[in-house]
């Protein structure tokens, strides 16, 4: 992996290994997404630790709350261009600007999932069910 920056920059450019890899995201971010994996809500934690974490969902590697672009994303699997969100009580008022960064961050070459906190924590099983179809598509999309 290399980084590409001019000293000050805010931005960053990060060059992974994949095919249209190269990410984008603001310097300034990486604190607040350090802040998000210490305040997780009970269902990120619940995701992580029982699905993503250390590869077991089928070896796939996730991330949890990773900046790309100008967002802070819960959950990333570069690999397979996947984003899972989940969305507690206040999303329900921030539907449009949510539909506004999924679009971005499709266009960028992701796909989002977006689960409630209460699918987590309640309908866990097709919460899993949900991910690993979504991962067998990217897959299948990105060969």
């Amino acid at each position: 992996m290399k980084f590409k920056h001019k000293k000050n920059d805010i931005l960053v450019n990060i060059f992974c290994p994949m095919k249209d890899s190269k990410l984008k995201f603001f310097n300034k971010l990486k604190p607040f997404a350090s802040e998000h994996r210490n305040n997780s809500t009970k269902a990120e934690i619940r995701l992580w630790c029982e699905l993503l974490r250390n590869g077991q969902m089928n070896d796939f590697r996730f991330l949890r709350q990773r900046p790309i672009d100008r967002f802070i994303v819960d959950f990333i699997c570069r690999k397979a261009k996947l984003i899972i969100e989940v969305d507690g009580y206040s999303h329900l008022f921030k539907y449009e600007g949510d539909i506004e960064r999924d679009r971005i961050l499709e266009n960028l070459g992701y796909i989002t999932l977006r689960f409630t906190d209460d699918e987590v924590k309640n309908h866990f099983q097709n919460v899993k069910r949900a991910i690993e179809q979504a991962l067998e598509e990217q897959m299948k999309n990105i060969s």
